[in-house]
C-alpha cells in the first residue's frame, strides 16, 4: 500500500508518518508512507493523509500555491475515490470556507464553514489545547470501529468545522460547548484531535483508516 502524506507547509510531518507505519505494522499491512508535494505521487497513491497546523489561508495556499497539486488531489479524491484522511487544519481545508483572519474557500468536498470555537464559559481559553473524550455519532462507520464512545484524543485548535449537512459530522466533544471532532463523507474522514498524539486511541483510528474500503 502506496500512502501520501500530503505536505501543505505546515509542519510536523514525520510523526505522522511514524504513527502510519506503526498502525501498518500492527494491522498486517505492508505500507511504504511517503511525505510529497507532487503530483505525480499523489496521482498513483492508495491512501492520501494531509495533516494540517497554524492558519487555514496559510496551509490553503501550500496546495495552491504548488502547480498541479490541487488539482492532482481532486483528482486522485474526487474521481478516483482515493481514501482520504485530513488532521486538524487538514480536516478544516476539506470544509466550503473559512472565517479564520477573513474570509477564505475550501476545498468544498464536504459542505461546511470552519468558524471559531465558542465555549460558553469564559473561564476556558482558546485554543483549546488537550485531552477531551469523544461523543461518536456514527459509530458504524469501518474507521470508527475500533473507537469507542468516550475514548481521549488530544486536541490543539481554535476554530471547527460546521458542517451544512448533520450526518456528515461523525463526532463531537464537549468544551463548553458542541465542537466538531470528526466529519466524513463518502471516501474522506477527518479529525479535528491529533491521532499521532492520541496513543493508543489514536492508533485505532489509524488502523481503521488503513483497512478502510469505501
Amino acid at each position: 500500500m502506496k500512502i501520501a502524506v500530503v505536505d501543505c507547509g505546515s509542519g510536523n510531518l514525520r510523526s505522522v508518518v511514524r504513527s502510519l507505519e506503526r498502525a501498518a505494522s500492527e494491522c498486517g499491512v505492508e505500507a511504504e508512507v511517503e511525505i510529497t508535494r507532487s503530483s505525480k505521487t499523489i496521482s498513483t497513491a492508495d491512501r492520501l493523509v494531509m495533516p494540517g497546523q497554524g492558519a487555514f489561508a496559510r496551509c490553503m495556499a501550500g496546495i495552491t500555491g504548488i502547480p498541479g497539486l490541487a488539482d492532482s488531489l481532486s483528482e486522485a479524491v474526487v474521481t478516483r475515490k482515493r481514501p482520504f484522511l485530513g488532521i486538524c487544519v487538514g480536516m478544516q481545508l476539506m470544509a466550503s470556507r473559512s472565517t479564520e483572519h477573513g474570509h477564505h474557500e475550501g476545498l468544498n468536498w464536504i459542505p461546511g464553514l470552519v468558524d471559531t470555537i465558542a465555549p460558553t464559559d469564559p473561564a476556558l481559553k482558546i485554543p483549546h489545547m488537550g485531552w477531551n473524550s469523544l461523543s461518536i455519532q456514527n459509530t458504524d462507520h469501518p474507521v470508527l470501529k475500533n473507537v469507542p464512545a468516550g475514548s481521549h484524543v488530544y486536541f490543539v485548535h481554535s476554530y471547527h468545522v460546521i458542517c451544512d449537512d448533520k450526518q456528515d459530522c461523525f463526532a463531537t466533544t464537549d468544551y463548553s460547548g458542541q465542537v466538531t471532532a470528526i466529519i466524513g463523507k463518502d471516501n474522506v474522514i477527518g479529525t479535528q484531535f491529533h491521532p499521532e498524539k492520541s496513543q493508543s486511541v489514536g492508533l485505532a483510528l489509524l488502523r481503521g483508516f488503513l483497512e478502510w474500503r469505501p
